[in-house]
């Protein structure tokens, strides 16, 4: 997959890639408006602005369409911003184009269906426009992948993904559970593709968004969208989790901007001693592991003799309990140790369950 790097067609060399605007085009004057006071910050290099909005329900604001198109345009000719928005199908994508929208985002509702994404492919076969894809509501790396190899596919090389986090059916503090992991495995799969942060979808609380920002640069993120509007209390679609222009100046302002790899010298040394320690440590890691697989092993085998199952309740409740005990006796988080016992456990059922299959 060929992929282009950001600062060779919209940021400098180690910049952040900053994405702001509305939630959606409400009205001429609310874009230009939000575009004048977002031009004034210097970090945002794309103004967003959603046209068509996929709503669960009819009867919700979904987007003015076309006309939203010309007043892009205008923040374009007035205030010299880039511009992107969401297309969800191949018409979307036909208008963008025609209006000389500069870069277009592929949705969460769209991610999902593979036939739309493919729509969309085929109408950008021979055009040179940048894609950023955002991943799929529910937690599915391989149709986020599918996504964006179907927009490499039709020769698009400016390509970026938008983290925008998960629907989650459990309580969370979130809209959108974060699920970090998941980015990260894009990432390590797709190391040269530029990976950009939504905290404002994954929060749905303006309140939020500073701490997850941060987090989202700190992991190594090329940048970050977040919703900016002129008035949020009276935006049409997702009020509480906008930005003012003016908030979100501040919050950039305060951000920190870390660097991938360490100018100074004797920082760089001082990281190699950290992980010569941890490669050490995860040898003999290893080697735990690998004797303790060796007891499962020995444990299968004698309760096929035995005639034993495998699974005992008992023993996994004792499990549990006592080593989330040790844990906490020793500093570490419980949850943690308690991710480890199941991984462990997982396994240790495998390795058993194979000596029971093997014959004799």
């Amino acid at each position: 997959m060929t992929i282009s790097p950001l600062n060779e067609w919209i940021t400098r060399q180690n910049e952040p890639l900053i994405i702001a605007g509305p939630c959606g085009a409400e009205s001429e004057q609310q874009v230009l408006q939000t575009a004048r006071e977002i031009s004034q910050i210097p970090r945002v290099k794309l103004f967003r602005a959603g046209i068509w909005k996929p709503r669960t329900r009819p009867n919700s604001f979904e987007g003015v369409g076309e006309p939203g198109l010309e007043w892009l345009k205008q923040v374009q000719q007035q205030f010299g911003l880039k511009t992107t928005v969401e297309v969800a199908n191949a018409h979307h994508t036909e208008l963008a184009l025609k209006h000389g929208v500069d870069v277009l985002w592929i949705g969460a509702r769209t991610t999902v269906n593979p036939f739309s994404v493919q729509e969309i492919a085929d109408i950008l076969k021979g055009v040179d426009v940048p894609v950023l894809v955002k991943n799929p509501v529910h937690a599915d790396l391989q149709l986020w992948l599918g996504a964006i190899e179907r927009i490499s596919n039709a020769g698009i090389t400016r390509l970026a993904a938008i983290h925008r986090g998960f629907h989650y059916p459990g309580k969370s503090k979130y809209r959108n559970k974060p699920l970090w992991e998941i980015a990260i495995e894009l990432k390590t799969i797709l190391p040269n593709l530029p990976l950009i942060c939504d905290p404002s979808h994954i929060c749905g609380n303006r309140e939020l968004i500073p701490h997850v920002a941060q987090k989202a640069l700190d992991l190594g993120m090329s940048g970050l969208m977040i919703e900016s509007h002129i008035n949020p209390e009276v935006a049409l679609s997702d009020a509480a989790q906008q930005l003012t222009p003016a908030a979100l100046k501040d919050l950039l302002d305060n951000l920190v901007y870390r660097q991938a790899f360490p100018k100074n010298p004797e920082c760089h040394d001082q990281l190699e001693q950290f992980r010569s320690i941890v490669d050490e440590i995860d040898d003999e890691l290893m080697n735990v592991l690998k004797k303790r697989m060796k007891v499962m092993e020995q444990m299968g085998g004698y309760k096929k003799e035995h005639d034993i199952t495998i699974f005992q309740l008992e023993r996994w409740q004792e499990i549990l309990r006592t080593r989330s005990q040790w844990a906490e006796k020793i500093g570490l988080p419980r949850a943690f140790v308690e991710k480890i016992c199941l991984l462990l456990h997982e396994e240790s059922i495998r390795v058993q369950t194979d000596v029971m299959n093997k014959k004799k």
